[in-house]
């Protein structure tokens, strides 16, 4: 009877394998948005090791067991490790990404999600195995070493790369105990991939195309003025917006000469990262290209969810085109607000929202 229904479920799955295959990943890619909340929790962090240890665990199984059992379902339950994964970063590293830059990380992280379903055939090969396990194992240390040493920056992510390359070679030599000759015939295919993987997130750490997790904006806004009530909540002052204005591009202010405007926003950071960030004020000049005015450095301090609230004060203002840009130090952007300033005599209506 089990042998039967063992039977009929696997003809069941290759009938349908790939909308299986597709309602999993959707069903992961669901669960983890819904259950995925604080990048420091230990429980979510648990979920990923606990994820990257199902895939290495499958990938020496399958690569060592022989049988129509196995060659059935580690495959699958390899697919599922991996889109939980892939899913897990995707959702935490678009928190922490401003799109207009981080997009060619995301994209690598999505293409792997997408390859992930497209080309499970080719888990019966090491080398494809490998690249993608490596790719989990780095982004990972990407930010779990930060919330460790509980500092960012150059150094945390020059560290996390040498212990990413630490563990796959200690991987890789216990692959070679289970499957030597597998191991022999993708050797070569094996450290490339792996080298390309890690030269090509260096690059785009370094040109600030990686998101500076853990780290993510909550909150931006451009207001008239910002002032702190006795229980410690922000009142900023912004101009009322009709139905019309949600359809504008860019956010109009209106601003009287001599006035200053303030850039609000709330960083999440975990809450053993105490660091610094910018509030880049920029304006688009003559030419079309973008001048910064001022640069604001301003200090955070983690562990509230709803994340740090600051602001910054800007006079000397002009008409025309600004933004602020909200980075790291050394220029990962976490987020900007672009704004028009118009000239206006009489002062626009104007509305409290408290900041919480």
């Amino acid at each position: 009877m089990i042998i039967k229904k063992f039977t009929y479920l696997k003809e069941y799955y290759e009938r349908y394998e790939k909308s299986v295959s597709i309602g999993s990943l959707l069903f992961g890619f669901i669960l983890d948005s819904l259950t995925l909340q604080r990048i420091d929790a230990l429980r979510e962090n648990v979920w990923i090791a606990g994820n990257i240890f199902l895939v290495g665990l499958s990938i020496i199984l399958l690569n060592r067991g022989k049988g129509d059992a196995q060659g059935f379902w580690l495959p699958n339950i390899l697919q599922f490790g991996f889109g939980a994964l892939l899913g897990a970063f995707f959702i935490f590293y678009f928190r922490s990404a401003a799109l207009v830059t981080a997009w060619p990380f995301l994209l690598i992280i999505l293409a792997a999600m997408v390859a992930n379903e497209l080309f499970q055939k080719r888990y019966a090969r090491l080398a494809f195995q490998l690249s993608f396990f490596y790719l989990s194992v780095f982004s990972f240390l990407i930010f779990l070493l930060p919330l460790l040493l509980h500092s960012i920056g150059a150094m945390a992510f020059l560290f996390s790369g040498a212990v990413s390359i630490v563990a796959i070679w200690v991987f890789v030599n216990i692959m070679k105990r289970f499957a030597r000759e597998k191991f022999l015939e993708n050797r070569t295919h094996i450290w490339r991939l792996i080298a390309i993987i890690f030269i090509s997130v260096n690059v785009l750490y370094f040109t600030n195309l990686i998101p500076p997790i853990p780290l993510s904006l909550k909150d931006i806004g451009i207001y008239h003025s910002i002032a702190r009530n006795s229980a410690g909540d922000y009142l900023v002052s912004g101009e009322e917006k009709g139905l019309i204005e949600f359809f504008h591009l860019r956010e109009k202010v209106h601003w009287s000469e001599g006035q200053p405007l303030y850039a609000y926003s709330a960083i999440f950071s975990p809450g053993s990262l105490n660091t610094n960030i910018v509030h880049e004020w920029q304006f688009r000049n003559k030419a079309g290209e973008w001048t910064t005015s001022t640069r604001i450095p301003i200090s955070i301090s983690g562990g509230r969810t709803e994340g740090f609230r600051t602001y910054s004060t800007k006079y000397n203002l002009s008409p025309g085109l600004w933004r602020v840009n909200v980075a790291t130090q050394r220029g990962q952007l976490l987020g900007r607000k672009t704004f028009e300033i118009i000239v206006s005599d009489a002062e626009p209506a104007l509305e409290i929202e408290v900041k919480k």
